[in-house]
């Protein structure tokens, strides 16, 4: 039987998209799906809700078990052909706040801060450990599965596992599947959308919209161009900081502006504090994203279920096509992480880039795209610096590439001296406690 491991199945809503798409599909709607997280709340949640799916719209076809604890993880991993990972170790609190608050006093602020930045490099250092303890578990119980990747900072858990595994691995995103859309919505081009034509290359949250193109052919660039910078001017927007790289960089990237405030040192400024709200940049943004969350979980859990009449249809993520595809050997086309095996030209062969793949039955075929203009890969650089740092510290256990990760972050680094950088990693190294143990 096709067996498909969910780890961090405690994110409920994350789990009911992908295992729900998995159960409206028909080459995946018998498989048995094995749920593990740590947290046997809300891992009885997901299993409460994803039966619930299973006997609405599948007929009870999936067989479902679930798995709590470090103890069963080598049981819902054994004999895997997919495994899911969508993994937050530390939560919340204490991680998340400590994350946000500990920069805070040394005058370093944040918007999201899971993927680059102080905030990034801290996460990344506390999970690449337990992902080091997935691979192990699945050389030995599931060597031939495929990692699905949705946890971030994705570069650099992708990375990890691409680099230092032998696990096959590929990161998954949904900027890039709403990326075209999303930008023509905005600026009124809605009657383009059908039939583009697209190549989107780079890196995770920060992969380039380097061509849009009608279904005759007609680069829509110069309109977008021309609307972005009007809407900027006149209006103030939830996507401003994306709308100036059009206008200085030449080109729209995949994710939100309030990801890409803090992934350069020109947004987020102590010397021009009238730039947060001349950019309307979300400081403090996760943090509120998670309270309202988990201050609403009860009644979004009860909402969901519907008193057990909960339905599903099949989402536009990327992980029930990929499965899909692997099986039946119908190719699919995703924009997927993968290490840069001369793929893009000008960054480095140790990379994570995000790129379009073929996905057929027998694996992940990422696709040649060239050079990137020298601009956008300069701006990629700066974020993979500190991703390379970041999984080189992981590995070694070595502080000083801690320090020097911190030290080449663009947006640390244009607001801290190189002293306060070192004391404020340090700082947070401790108040993480055993989650960092490893790099005391």
């Amino acid at each position: 039987m096709l067996k498909i491991t969910f780890m961090g199945a405690g994110s409920t809503v994350f789990a009911r998209n992908v295992l729900g798409d998995c159960m409206c599909t028909p080459a995946l709607c018998e498989a048995e799906i094995a749920l593990y997280d740590i947290d046997e709340q809300r891992l009885k949640d997901s299993e409460i809700i994803l039966r619930a799916i299973n006997k609405n719209v599948n007929q009870d076809r999936a067989t479902i078990r679930t798995y709590l604890g470090v103890e069963n993880r080598k049981a819902a991993l054994k004999d895997a052909r997919f495994v899911v990972n969508a993994i937050q170790v530390g939560g919340y609190e204490p991680c998340t706040v400590i994350d946000f608050e500990i920069p805070k006093k040394y005058g370093l602020r944040q918007t999201i801060a899971d993927t680059l930045g102080i905030g990034g490099i801290m996460r990344a250092l506390r999970t690449i450990p337990v992902m080091e303890e997935f691979a192990r578990d699945m050389e030995e119980v599931c060597p031939d599965a495929l990692f699905l990747n949705y946890t971030n900072p994705m570069a650099m858990l992708t990375g990890y596992m691409q680099r230092f595994t032998k696990i096959q691995t590929v990161g998954l995103c949904h900027s890039v599947q709403v990326c075209s859309e999303s930008l023509l919505e905005k600026l009124d081009m809605t009657d383009k959308l059908d039939g583009r034509i697209e190549t989107i290359a780079g890196i995770n949250h920060m992969a380039w919209l380097l061509d849009i193109r009608d279904k005759f052919g007609n680069d829509l660039y110069p309109e977008i161009k021309k609307r972005a910078a009007e809407k900027n001017r006149t209006e103030k927007h939830t996507d401003m900081i994306r709308f100036e790289y059009i206008k200085y960089l030449g080109y729209y990237c995949t994710e939100s502006s309030e990801h890409n405030a803090e992934y350069n040192p020109f947004f987020i400024k102590s010397r021009y504090p009238e730039m947060i709200d001349d950019y309307n940049i979300p400081l403090d943004e996760y943090p509120r994203r998670c309270i309202k969350q988990i201050a609403g979980w009860e009644k979004e859990r009860e909402n969901i279920l519907n008193d057990g009449k909960i339905t599903h249809t099949r989402s536009r993520e990327y992980a029930s096509y990929i499965m899909e595809a692997v099986v039946t050997g119908v190719p699919y086309k995703i924009g997927g992480n993968v290490l840069n095996t001369g793929l893009i030209d000008n960054l480095p062969s140790d990379a994570c880039v995000e790129v379009p793949c073929l996905v057929d039955n027998s694996g992940i075929h990422p696709c040649h795209v060239g050079p990137l203009p020298t601009q956008l890969a300069a701006m990629n650089m700066s974020n993979i610096n500190v991703q390379l740092l970041t999984i080189e510290a992981a590995v070694t256990k070595d502080r000083q590439k801690i320090y020097q990760a911190a030290m080449m972050d663009p947006h640390t680094a244009a607001e801290l001296n190189i002293h306060d950088i070192i004391a404020m990693t340090d700082e947070l190294i401790d108040a993480h406690g055993d989650y960092m143990k490893m790099y005391r």
